[in-house]
């Protein structure tokens, strides 16, 4: 039986064939399996790490780099993805040619991370399997909010994005490293600006962060926390100087999807002393 349903683009999407499912994103992918419909999943974004057993499948090269051409090639019967994969002349090649294509905002709030699941687990037909992923996303949220509402500090946290010494920046406001923050607790330390920056000495000093935090791959692209203290003005933040560097997985801090709620309790602990 078809399902209709709108997508973030306005386009009515009728879905009735499950049978090859290309997922674009890491936090799609995550909840496709979480929805149990992951031995319909024939391909995913570079970006899509897990579960585990996604490492098995083709990938169809970067969310926001797409090629159409790419992901045709692996005959998919439905694209599950949200606004931020494109260009948007890719996704709309992928539409021409007839294959369901269903794009649902990328909106990083809780109440946006429950509609995503929600929408997805309509497509699939597992609407009953979404409720329960919702109830347990809001059950570990509750939790890390008493954690937090218990918590005496509020540490600043400096949020640093790198890809290589040549490559380091730093988020200010209306990113999902600030939402995370701020859901666990924290204070971002940089305010001014919205987005990402490359990050300065002097905006490292003025930041003055209690706690400085990485993706783990971040730091070491790096080459790890010596290398670190290298970049000009990190060695001199009380962070550095207490030792407060927190590296945590990059798919499972910024995923917005299920263990949303298990990563806000995690970075609230560990940006604290008394995790």
């Amino acid at each position: 039986m078809a399902i209709e349903l709108n997508d973030a683009d306005g386009n009515l999407v009728v879905v009735d064939d499950l049978s090859r499912i290309v997922t674009l994103g890491g936090t799609v992918t995550e909840i496709v399996f979480a929805l149990g419909s992951g031995d319909n999943v024939v391909a995913v974004d570079s970006s899509s790490s897990y579960p585990a057993q996604v490492s098995d499948l083709p990938q169809v090269g970067y969310q926001r780099r797409l090629s159409a051409e790419g992901v045709l090639a692996l005959d998919p019967s439905l694209i599950l993805a949200t606004t931020e994969a494109g260009p948007s002349e890719a996704i709309q090649h992928l539409r021409d040619t007839g294959v369901d294509v269903l794009l649902l905002e990328s909106d990083d709030s809780v109440e946006g991370v429950a509609e995503k699941i929600r929408g997805f687990a309509k497509a699939l037909g597992r609407e009953a399997e979404g409720e329960s992923l919702v109830v347990r996303l809001e059950a570990d949220l509750a939790q890390a909010r008493s954690y937090v509402q218990s918590a005496e500090s509020q540490p600043r946290v400096l949020f640093i994005y790198a890809r290589g010494a040549g490559a380091v920046s730093v988020s200010g406001q209306g990113t999902g490293a600030h939402t995370m923050i701020q859901l666990a607790g924290g204070e971002n330390a940089i305010e001014g600006f919205e987005g990402y920056r490359p990050l300065t000495a002097e905006a490292a000093l003025a930041a003055a962060p209690d706690v400085i935090l990485m993706f783990t791959s971040g730091l070491q692209s790096l080459g790890g926390q010596d290398d670190l203290l290298e970049v000009p003005g990190i060695a001199q933040t009380p962070a550095a100087q207490n030792g407060r560097i927190v590296a945590m997985d990059g798919l499972f801090l910024l995923n917005f999807g299920p263990r949303m709620g298990q990563a806000v309790l995690d970075l609230a602990k560990q940006i604290r002393e008394d995790q």
